[in-house]
């Protein structure tokens, strides 16, 4: 009985298996997406629906078997749909993604974990307890850390599912659209066979402020410290 909770992670770490083993990473490039661009922007026109329901569960499926190419997805998501609609449709791929593998590490590893914890972890579990939400919006701002580690971490912490669905779906937002609105200008660039990369899209601008925009998402934290600890010295 004890050996199932770990199907579902072994699951999705096999999918993550599958990917390499196949080198399905050859097709999610910009010259695919140079190459096909006519017959899938054809597609979509004749599947309005079912196109973005397409999308919005390639994507689930990619987060949750953290497949290293969501960066492509997002930028093709903005130049099959748009800045905005792309924005909406990852954003809403990506959570559910994140959710899957939130669930399968609570299952597999969360309540293992905690009854082993020692007096520290118990300390770093309450605290994510009481301030996970913005503590994990903080983590999904910056793009410094590995969506996959973020997306296990909570669950190992105890981190209750609504404030994580949440917190992961504003605090990919910001990240998102530039990867969405890099990928809706890439129409012309595309058209003009002009050499591009991925990497001109995280600019020291933009990570500068994606930086500061996390940062502001810990204020609710600090404040609550400052005050905790005001009221200490007060009663001294």
């Amino acid at each position: 009985m004890a050996a199932r909770r770990f199907i579902p992670l072994t699951l999705l770490m096999a999918g993550l298996a599958l990917f390499f083993v196949f080198d399905l990473r050859q097709y999610f490039d910009l010259a695919t997406l140079r190459s096909n661009q006519a017959a899938w922007r054809d597609l979509i026109a004749a599947h309005p629906l079912l196109a973005p329901l397409a999308y919005i569960l390639l994507y689930t499926l990619l987060v949750a078997f953290s497949l290293p190419v969501a960066s492509f997805a997002t930028v093709a998501g903005g130049f099959l749909f748009g800045a905005w609609f792309g924005t909406a449709w990852t954003a809403l791929g990506a959570t559910l993604g994140a959710t899957l593998v939130f669930l399968a590490a609570r299952t597999a590893l969360g309540e293992s974990l905690r009854d082993r914890a020692g007096p520290r972890l118990a300390r770093l579990e309450a605290e994510f307890r009481a301030n996970g939400f913005h503590y994990l919006l903080f983590l999904r701002l910056v793009p410094a850390f590995p969506f996959w580690l973020v997306n296990i971490a909570p669950a190992v912490f105890g981190m209750r599912l609504a404030p994580y669905m949440v917190a992961t779906a504003l605090g990919i937002l910001p990240g998102t659209f530039v990867f969405a609105y890099f990928g809706y200008g890439l129409g012309t660039t595309l058209r003009q066979s002009e050499r591009i990369s991925l990497a001109s899209v995280a600019t020291p601008e933009i990570l500068i402020a994606l930086t500061l925009l996390a940062l502001l998402s810990l204020l609710p934290v600090w404040i609550k410290w400052h005050r905790g600890r005001t009221g200490r010295h007060d009663q001294t």
